[in-house]
């Protein structure tokens, strides 16, 4: 086989796993160590916390988790480079064999050595039924792995069941040590709290609900990091972080467009605006006879007004949905846009046999067009998106009982119930249309929440996933698009641009093309390693 260089992919690191972190206790760091002054230190707030620390259960699977590394990273346009591999990787001519060389010298922060039979130990464990990993379909091309270079062991080698164009951005996964993670239970042993990693940091603690405490690791192949302690603080209530960054409690800070905006122009302080895959969308799920409805679906899906929800609840920062990809990435199909369209919305119920009742709210065959709808707790985004579209939606005839609950509350209903959630990722259209609409994916945790089953949308699905012909491939993510305007199993609402505000110290910043899974790998501080903090 002749090799050939492996193509990067633009877009942004990959995650539809936000849906699945743990909601966290709305505490603050004691005594906000390290903020407001300290040159090597760093306090941010972040929104959620990981289940684990381990990748091989997921934690940081599309980058930037501070402890560990992959093969490749992202630089800050979202190209990948080499990490842990010392050059990218090359790919025999059916696409179907990936060889990595990896770099000398790396060791883990236990000082023992990294090498090839670790990458192999992390995706063979991973792909073990045994092991805990909800993301395990996204390595489902993946056929073997094995170790080469003898001794030195200092060659990887992927075997793909088929061409899986973006197998390459699936290798910034991060390495664990065989030598550690491999001696415990995968699921439940000490690694999962108490990581080694080859990564800029080091895990100091973890007090869940509370923060992540990290230290530079002085042994680190691209340098020891000029941060020398970086904590994470997790502070669910959006409210109390925009509170402990005011205060000087902390030096940075994730906040919605409505506490962002009330920190730009204030003198230290910087704003930064990073774009994103991010969407929000209510998902309609076909066990329950509303939400499974066509005529429901599809009336909801032009009674509700995108537009004002971008204007009011975003005050700008983001655009309108109408589906997992957005209107202005070469993957989105011409022609599905929705507008908002009130006396369609009532035709559509009309044609479809709803009538409306005494109250106003339609019915059809006995039953009556009302659902609940759940939004996470402390979360006001999702909150005044629930609001506004339970609002929309009473227009047309259909109720919809908005509720608050965690996700343990929430969890459990979603076979039946509306859920106002979240998703997105821009490595690939693969990554999160699989996930999100797959239908023998519909009951796994936070996958395919809907439990939409469309035999086309499966289809397209498979056929977007096993080719590495981009014509072919844009013409499967069409179909998936056009589809899901016959029959929306989710109401698709806004992107939502993502907003950070940092301590003006640490310099100019920047920040990638950011998928739902923000704040915790994402934000300005996604290169917290290479910061260069002012006296």
């Amino acid at each position: 086989m002749t090799a050939r260089s492996i193509r990067t992919a633009g877009g942004a690191l990959a995650a539809v796993t936000a849906l699945a972190l743990a909601a966290s206790a709305c505490s603050a760091p004691s005594g906000g160590a390290g903020a407001g002054g300290a040159k090597g230190s760093a306090v941010v707030g972040i929104a959620y916390e990981p289940d684990s620390l381990s990748p091989l259960l997921g934690y940081g699977k599309d980058g930037n988790s501070k402890i560990f590394d992959g093969l490749l990273t992202h630089d800050a346009n979202m190209e990948l480079k080499p990490a842990l591999a010392a050059d990218l990787p090359e790919v025999s001519e059916d696409g179907k064999t990936y060889t990595y060389k990896l770099r000398k010298g790396v060791k883990f922060s236990d000082g023992k050595p990294f090498t090839a039979k670790d990458v192999v130990f992390t995706y063979e464990t991973i792909l073990d039924k045994k092991t805990n990993n909800a993301s395990k379909t996204e390595l489902d091309a993946l056929k073997s792995v094995e170790a080469k270079g003898g001794a030195a062991a200092d060659t990887v080698v992927f075997h793909l069941k088929y061409p899986y164009a973006p197998f390459a951005e699936r290798t910034v996964l991060p390495i664990a040590p065989e030598h550690v993670a491999g001696k415990q239970d995968v699921n439940s042993g000490p690694f999962t709290t108490k990581p080694i990693g080859t990564g800029p940091y080091e895990l100091v603690k973890w007090s869940k609900g509370e923060k992540l405490t990290f230290k530079a690791n002085p042994d680190y192949w691209g340098g020891e990091p000029k941060v020398k302690n970086f904590t994470m603080a997790i502070i669910k209530d959006d409210d109390v972080r925009a509170t402990r960054l005011r205060s000087g409690d902390l030096d940075g800070a994730i906040l919605p467009p409505n506490l962002a905006k009330g920190f730009k122009g204030e003198t230290g302080k910087k704003t930064y605006t990073a774009k994103s895959f991010d969407y929000r969308l209510v998902t309609l799920p076909t066990h329950n006879k509303v939400t499974g409805d066509t005529g429901i679906r599809r009336a909801l899906d032009v009674a509700v007004d995108r537009k004002a929800m971008v204007d009011s609840i975003l005050y700008g920062e983001g655009k309108e949905a109408y589906g997992p990809v957005p209107t202005d990435s070469e993957w989105f199909t011409q022609g599905t846009e929705r507008k908002h369209d009130l006396k369609k919305a009532e035709r559509i119920l009309d044609d479809a046999g709803w009538k409306k009742g005494k109250d106003g709210i339609r019915e059809k065959d006995g039953v009556r067009a009302s659902f609940p709808l759940w939004y996470l707790s402390g979360d006001k985004l999702r909150q005044d998106h629930a609001l506004a579209y339970a609002s929309d939606a009473k227009k047309a005839g259909i109720e919809a009982k908005v509720q608050a609950g965690t996700w343990e509350v929430i969890e459990p209903k979603m076979k039946t119930d509306a859920v106002l959630a979240g998703g997105g990722s821009p490595a690939d259209p693969d990554f999160d249309q699989y996930t999100l609409l797959e239908s023998k994916l519909a009951g796994d945790g936070f996958n395919n929440m809907a439990w939409y089953d469309n035999p086309a949308v499966d289809k397209a699905l498979q056929d977007g996933r096993k080719t590495d012909d981009k014509g072919k491939r844009k013409a499967a993510y069409d179909t998936i698009q056009r589809e899901l305007v016959k029959n929306p199993g989710y109401t698709f609402l806004t992107h939502i641009d993502h907003l950070y505000v940092v301590d003006e110290r640490f310099g100019d910043l920047t920040t990638q093309v950011e998928p739902h899974d923000h704040g915790l790998a994402s934000g300005p501080w996604w290169n917290v390693e290479d910061w260069q903090p002012k006296k």
